[in-house]
């Protein structure tokens, strides 16, 4: 409903909105926000939270880029940094999973990390800071830019990864667990599941979804940079938490998820083509990450309470 009575605003607000082919190629500029989000889910529902994933697509995207200019082949290329990034969020996971330490703490602390070691191999490739590493093979250039069925990859894309981290969370042992975890750690513990190995698992599909989102945004702008995701973080964890998924845990679905990000997306969208700067619309989207917040901890049983007690107030004092 809200993502309808968005795209009616837009288009009442800015002429030419809701073109269908301007709508659909528009998802090439926010199909990362999903993509990094979808696994994200899986942190956020087991109670955690990763914060260094936009530093994890930049470090994916500088891998690939230095990889291929030393001359190794552009898929193999894109298959280690893949595995960098996987290996990126088991790191966040061993730590999150065998220490008593904050998650916020653990990624905020390897979110500068893994920007500091993008850093340094961007550096060692000379690679300017603005152009970054460019002059893609065609075919990759297409992952994100091509066509496939009249539709852009990118919604193949996210289709693609809904459909397999839908069916991992909603439809097998290991995404019920997932859930256990999240609920209460200590009685999944107790009931026989291995509930480091889950904490683990998440945090290395959150780093796997960031190198994903990572080589997703080089392709679309043909050029590995290593600051190339910086500014992800806010509206990919605003989309899981608008999306449904609880922030203490426990809850969440990956198709809430998605449709949120393409909420996020359209929202930025609209805000920019109505004439609002990028740095308008984060605004934008802070605000309506802590609105979800606050509407997740805003309890309606206790309106369902309070009203009735108004109402015995009012009579008494007639």
């Amino acid at each position: 409903m809200f993502l309808v009575g968005e795209l009616i605003f837009f288009g009442l607000l800015t002429p030419g909105f809701l073109n269908v082919q301007n709508l659909l190629f528009s998802m090439n500029d926010f199909a990362y926000i999903g993509l990094a989000a979808i696994p994200m889910t899986f942190v956020i529902i087991t109670g955690g939270i990763d914060v260094s994933v936009g530093s994890t697509m930049g470090l994916s995207s500088i891998t690939v880029g230095v990889l291929w200019m030393g001359g190794l082949n552009i898929w193999l290329a894109l298959l280690v940094a893949l595995i960098v990034c996987t290996l990126a969020g088991l790191l966040n996971g061993l730590i999150v999973a065998f220490t008593d330490v904050q998650p916020l703490v653990v990624t905020l602390g390897t979110m500068f990390l893994f920007a500091g070691i993008a850093l340094v191999i961007s550096g060692g490739s000379s690679a300017t800071g603005f152009e970054g590493i460019s002059g893609f093979p065609n075919s990759f250039v297409q992952i994100a830019n091509g066509i496939t069925l009249g539709l852009p990859n990118s919604i193949w894309l996210i289709l693609f990864i809904l459909i397999v981290f839908g069916a991992l969370l909603h439809f097998t042992k290991y995404g019920r667990n997932v859930y256990l975890v999240g609920i209460n750690s200590k009685a999944a513990k107790y009931s026989g599941i291995a509930t480091r190995w889950i904490v683990m698992s998440t945090y290395m599909l959150a780093g796997l979804g960031g190198g994903i989102s990572g080589i997703i945004l080089t392709s679309y702008f043909s050029s590995a940079r290593s600051d190339l995701g910086a500014q992800a973080i806010l509206p990919v964890i605003t989309a899981v938490v608008l999306g449904g998924t609880s922030i203490l845990g426990g809850r969440g679905t990956v198709l809430g998820t998605v449709i949120a990000s393409i909420v996020v997306g359209m929202m930025n969208y609209g805000l920019q083509l109505s004439g609002m700067s990028s740095e308008q619309t984060t605004i934008i989207v802070g605000v309506m990450l802590i609105v979800a917040v606050v509407m997740r901890r805003f309890n309606i049983n206790h309106v369902k309470k309070w009203f009735p007690k108004n109402q015995s107030s009012t009579t008494k004092a007639t």
